[in-house]
């Protein structure tokens, strides 16, 4: 790729798939495609890993996102990847749904995966879990965005900038520590 390329932003990439651009198109998947695969990682529970694993819940994200492609206005920089993530969390609900309303299935094999709890669950615990995502979705947008990019997604504090359009790396550093701090609070609050 040339260096023009990589610096092209999101909102004209978006705008040149919506005109039928195939190469746009897949230049946009690629940015946002590991992104995605790390934030859905560990995601989905045990239980609903018959049928489904992280690589589809990001197919099934990515397909949707450009189905639904004409209905996204992008309100800030950073809102594209804030939109993919609420598809790929509708997902990752569908498949817990869908896995309820069937009928469990006993393993055929012992060297089936572990049918215990995911990756992050037995890291924060199923309560906590439930404690992180009700904290979350208390804060603000940009907090929100903050504490995905940085926490879920990995990204660096300079990436988090660019995603988030803040004028530099320190700048980004103080907006995730100010919503981690918050989203701390909020979670203390919801405690039982």
């Amino acid at each position: 790729m040339e260096p023009a390329e990589n610096l092209e932003s999101t909102a004209g990439l978006l705008q040149r798939v919506r005109g039928g651009d195939a190469r746009a198109r897949e230049r946009l998947l690629a940015r946002y495609l590991p992104a995605l695969r790390r934030w859905a990682h560990g995601r989905l529970p045990a239980r609903a890993r018959e049928l489904a694993d992280t690589d589809d819940l990001v197919q099934v994200t990515l397909i949707r996102a450009l189905d639904h492609l004409g209905d996204f206005e992008p309100q800030r920089p950073g809102s594209f990847l804030a939109w993919l993530r609420r598809i790929l969390l509708n997902a990752l609900r569908d498949e817990i749904r869908r896995t309820v309303r069937r009928p469990r299935r006993e393993p055929l094999d012992d060297a089936l995966p572990d049918p215990g709890p995911s990756v992050v669950e037995r890291a924060i615990g199923s309560e906590s879990l439930e404690r992180y995502e009700t904290a979350l979705s208390g804060l603000s947008d940009d907090q929100q965005e903050a504490v995905i990019l940085r926490i879920e997604m990995g990204l660096t504090h300079e990436q988090v900038a660019e995603a988030m359009g803040k004028p530099s790396a320190n700048a980004a550093r103080m907006v995730v520590v100010r919503a981690l701090a918050r989203l701390a609070e909020a979670m203390d609050e919801h405690r039982t």
